[in-house]
């Protein structure tokens, strides 16, 4: 595994430092406050025993990748060739650690005379769905549109889709405002889309995002993305609105259990997305399922080990204090911290493109964490495809 160090640490990852809990409030992570400290970020370090330099440079993404509509190759997924012969390389992959002191990135505050992207909101009703129609009763789901002013209606647009959306759209939103607007990002759609009601086994949420199922890959497929254009206000001001089919122009972002959701939708559907970014991903035994038993934990158990290396682009994060739930289950298998050093593991092991940060003094979904790497983690995970 490649392990490099941010912000000029020098300790490279270690194992046994799994300790710690938090509550997991399931609102798309803010459970720590600001940061109290600065930190410093170098343009390259290289970790004890690590012959790879990890370079934090500003300029990934802005080269020439698999564009809109060629989506046959296997570009940016680590092994195998690309049928437009590109690759990103290898430039922000492997391990890192961070901490224990954060500082805002300067990228989440839109500088004066940055066009701010339009944001739209809608509901879904629970009764009009054939896929979710409510596993505790009838409820209602908010959706937020983000559309940067730089976007081309007509165009078919590349985008990320947010789960527990709510809880990342503003910080989401002004970031992606600097980084399209410096054209380190492409103009993307963001779209933010909350869960059914509830945490954990048994709640609509836990069905949603923890389950191994394309159930909720098809629901976005069918049943959001169709009627995005469609709502008044995102029509009457962007009547050509449309998504890109190729699925290295399509993201999915979550934490904690809309992580596991977010790997859920590019491991089962690498044809419709390959870009995943995950902080304090639940790839534990969650929801127990016929065919998956011990639910995401079968990722890092043997499902990546033995599966075809596929074509996907993952960034993973876990917080040293992140929660610990053996004790309340006894199976061995609801560790946050363990599940995401074997998920960085698994990837590593089969050479996928993929990027592991551990924070040190960091909680579930730790706000602070958001904030300092976001800019940089939304650059890696764009990485090879094309800013116009």
């Amino acid at each position: 595994m490649r392990r490099h160090a941010l912000a000029l640490l020098t300790v490279p990852l270690a194992s046994g430092c799994y300790q710690g809990a938090a509550t997991d409030t399931g609102d798309g992570g803010t459970t720590t406050g600001e940061a109290t400290t600065t930190a410093t970020t170098a343009s390259s370090t290289t970790a004890p025993g690590s012959s790879t330099t990890a370079s934090t440079t500003t300029d990934a993404g802005t080269t020439t990748g698999v564009g809109p509509g060629d989506s046959s190759g296997d570009d940016g997924s680590g092994g195998g060739s690309s049928s437009t012969g590109y690759d990103p390389g290898i430039e922000g992959d492997g391990d890192y650690e961070i901490g224990p002191d954060y500082v805002d990135a300067p990228e989440i505050v839109p500088g004066e005379g940055v066009p701010r992207g339009d944001i739209y909101h809608f509901t879904m009703d629970s009764a009009d769905s054939a896929i979710f129609p409510g596993v505790t009763g009838p409820y209602t789901r908010d959706v937020w549109v983000y559309v940067p002013q730089q976007y081309e209606d007509g165009t078919a647009a590349p985008f990320m889709l947010v789960q527990d959306g709510g809880g990342y759209r503003d910080l989401t939103s002004a970031t992606l405002d600097t980084l399209i607007d410096a054209q380190e990002l492409p103009a993307m759609i963001g779209i933010f889309i909350n869960p059914g009601p509830g945490d954990g086994m048994g709640s609509e949420r836990g069905l949603e995002y923890d389950r191994v199922s394309e159930d909720y890959t098809n629901f976005i497929e069918t049943e959001v993305l169709p009627i995005i254009a469609l709502q008044p206000e995102i029509a009457a001001a962007h009547p050509g609105l449309a998504f890109t089919d190729d699925p290295w122009g399509r993201a999915t972002m979550g934490g904690s259990s809309g992580g596991a959701c977010a790997f859920t939708m590019g491991w089962l559907r690498p044809d419709l997305y390959r870009r995943i970014l995950t902080y304090s991903g639940t790839f534990v035994r969650q929801h127990s399922s016929d065919d998956y038993p011990n639910g995401a934990w079968e990722y890092h158990e043997h499902l990546i080990a033995e599966g075809d290396e596929l074509p996907l682009r993952v960034f993973l994060e876990v917080g040293e204090n992140d929660l610990n739930l053996d004790g309340n289950f006894g199976d061995g298998m609801h560790d946050w911290v363990a599940a995401n050093y074997a998920m960085a593991a698994a990837l590593a092991a089969k050479t996928y493109h993929y990027r592991f940060v551990f924070a040190q003094a960091a909680g579930h979904v730790d706000g602070r964490v958001l904030r300092q790497t976001l800019p940089e983690t939304l650059r890696w995970l764009w990485r090879g495809y094309p800013v116009d």
